[in-house]
């Protein structure tokens, strides 16, 4: 009979995280904190070659001003990658959001190809003029937010936060209503990230309504 206490997956886990290692702590904190959205980051390189990199360490931070924040992650060998070095240069950069009918183009990003390459030209994507930005967009993204940087933070030598002030948004026909500005979640198929080669699909839905204080004490009585 097999001693259940000693199956690797048995009982609570709980570890403190300076007891981990990097990467271990990476994968921990992937695989807990899903699904997380994607962010398709296009920026201006030298010579005018437009970069592009997947980021799911990304969310929107704040409505006003209106920011988001992104992950920025150094190379092994501790130098900046396109997307760091092109916003430190030039301080703009595009979040393209990923549906599903970009989810192949978006992980094929992901290949190290020199910076001198630009990734949107290797996979296929098509890329068009920003509003108020440098740097194109991804014609084919349901959204498109342009940024301009607002602060880097330094958490070490390979971690840095990017706040970037959103200037401008696209949105691919169909997505919004133009009086209510409610996303139309029939039509928007947001990827997810989870972990390793894993994503989600964002098919199955529920609504929770908030209640107020007042109707959460009625309601109970």
């Amino acid at each position: 009979m097999t001693d259940q206490a000693a199956h690797p997956m048995a009982g609570a886990f709980e570890t403190a995280m300076d007891a981990l290692t990097g990467p271990e702590r990476y994968k921990l904190l992937c695989g807990v904190v899903v699904p997380r959205p994607i962010a398709l980051v296009t920026t201006l390189g030298a010579g005018g070659v437009t970069n592009a990199a997947p980021f799911s360490f990304f969310n929107v931070f704040s409505e006003t001003p209106p920011l988001v924040i992104l992950g920025l992650q150094a190379n092994p060998d501790g130098s900046h990658k396109d997307t760091t070095r092109n916003v430190r240069d030039n301080g703009e950069f595009v979040v393209n959001l990923v549906d599903e009918a970009l989810g192949e183009a978006m992980n094929d990003c992901a290949v190290d190809f020199p910076p001198e390459i630009g990734e949107p030209k290797m996979v296929g994507l098509a890329i068009t003029a920003s509003t108020a930005v440098a740097p194109g967009r991804i014609a084919r993204a349901p959204f498109a937010l342009e940024c301009r940087r607002h602060t880097i933070l330094s958490f070490g030598p390979g971690r840095e936060l990017l706040v970037g002030e959103v200037l401008h948004l696209h949105a691919a026909p169909g997505l919004i209503d133009r009086k209510t500005l409610r996303v139309d979640v029939e039509r928007y198929h947001p990827l997810g990230r989870l972990f390793g080669n894993l994503y989600a699909r964002q098919k199955d839905r529920l609504t929770l309504e908030r209640r107020s204080y007042a109707q959460f004490g009625s309601d109970d009585l």
